[in-house]
């Protein structure tokens, strides 16, 4: 290594960084209470030496269970800034689904909040180490003792730098299957910063970015806000939950600047009646993914929302296009260009590359695309095509078209998609 090389910039650097040079700007607010980047940093260092005084190692899967709160976000830094692999449940699921995906990825550990405690409370896991629960009391249960989350947090020493391999485990989130066990897909450690990176660009965030999180914090939709904000320093402010009326006060009294929404959002926020009313001058950029967005609703959110408002196209296994605002009109049923850094094609029924005017199945390839499906070989097949250079592309099961400037429209699906 020579003087000017460096390590390539993590999201656990990212933590470190904002905590010390943005020490005394907002971080996180939820609840009335509000969090400087330096009080933050702080609460997530000591999650992360509380996992590691655990006896938790790189790679080692951690579960998350909670309903929004800071407590939830101090989590996932926390996994993040001690380089074991985040796992975020969704909530909503039944408890067969939450007890699979547990033993699917072989956590060593459990983090939850006190509505979901019920549930877990009485799930055998021999092999999970460690088990945190926001207000928990402490007392053992036949399946070991449930710590409470503040007082494990604020017991621990502050976590010091430690080595994260780059192609290390950073995250698994799991796809919403319709059946069986959900595929748990992996992201690394590079690929989630560089995939954070990548989309804070895109999405136009900035160090002043005030961005509202009103869906569950285990989705990968969420993530992009979270992450996004993280790179530039701005602050993140939490909701429970999404109620249209809610969400256009707190876009007001917090001055929120960006949002990640899917289409049903947009739609019941363009429909509530205190939208008209509403102060959303604060506004910069609303990114809406997630399902295909109506042609009208496009437009009316392209012109209502009175801020650059960008429709992204992606799976959470790593393909992603937008579509900048200033290339809509004439456009709006189009889902835009892929990221920098990714490649995407279009493959006919024989798997061959698609002539240009025509439709196929999107492919794509690129330095965001997850690492794999865990533990499914079979899967990762499935969803791999090689190229004539041996190059890996990743199937998305969408098929698509590209016009003549290289913006894509989705045509169809190629197999059955459930939307909720």
């Amino acid at each position: 290594m020579t003087y000017f090389d460096a390590p390539p910039l993590l999201l656990p650097d990212l933590i470190d960084r904002q905590s010390r040079w943005r020490a005394n700007e907002p971080a996180i607010y939820c609840d009335g209470q509000l969090l400087t980047w330096a009080e933050f940093g702080g609460r997530v260092r000591r999650v992360a030496g509380a996992l590691q005084e655990a006896g938790l190692a790189a790679e080692d899967r951690v579960v998350i269970l909670m309903s929004n709160s800071i407590q939830m976000a101090e989590a996932i830094f926390g996994c993040l800034r001690a380089g074991v692999c985040a796992v975020p449940l969704n909530v909503s699921v039944t408890d067969g689904a939450v007890a699979a995906m547990i033993k699917d990825c072989g956590a060593r550990a459990i983090i939850t909040c006190d509505a979901q405690y019920a549930r877990l409370v009485s799930m055998d896991f021999p092999e999970v180490v460690l088990r945190v629960c926001a207000r928990a009391t402490g007392q053992p249960t036949a399946q070991g003792s449930w710590v409470s989350f503040d007082r494990w947090r604020d017991a621990a020493t502050e976590a010091t730098a430690c080595a994260i391999h780059p192609e290390s485990m950073c995250n698994i989130i799991y796809s919403s299957g319709t059946t069986g066990v959900p595929k748990g897909i992996v992201h690394t450690h590079r690929r989630r910063a560089d995939w954070a990176q990548s989309l804070a660009l895109a999405l136009r965030y900035h160090s002043r970015a005030v961005t509202l999180c009103s869906i569950g914090l285990y989705s990968n939709i969420s993530w992009v806000s979270l992450l996004s904000t993280l790179v530039v320093g701005g602050c993140i402010v939490i909701e429970k939950r999404f109620e249209p009326a809610q969400t256009l006060t707190t876009i007001a009294e917090q001055r929120i600047t960006h949002s990640s929404l899917v289409p049903i959002m947009v739609q019941r926020l363009l429909e509530a009646e205190q939208f008209t009313s509403s102060d959303l001058s604060s506004l910069d950029a609303l990114m809406c993914c997630g399902s295909p967005l109506g042609l009208e609703l496009k437009q009316r959110a392209l012109r209502e929302f009175g801020c650059d408002f960008i429709e992204l196209y992606g799976l959470t296994e790593g393909i992603i296009t937008t579509l900048d605002p200033e290339d809509a009109p004439g456009r709006e049923l189009s889902v835009g260009k892929p990221l920098p850094g990714t490649e995407i094609a279009l493959l006919d029924e024989n798997d061959c590359p698609v002539v240009a005017g025509g439709s196929g199945e999107i492919i794509s390839r690129g330095h965001i695309t997850m690492a794999g499906y865990h533990n499914r070989p079979d899967a990762n097949a499935e969803v791999s095509w090689h190229d004539t250079q041996g190059r890996q592309w990743l199937r998305s099961g969408d098929i698509g078209r590209l016009d003549e400037a290289g913006f894509l429209y989705i045509v169809d699906r190629k197999k059955d998609m459930i939307l909720s």
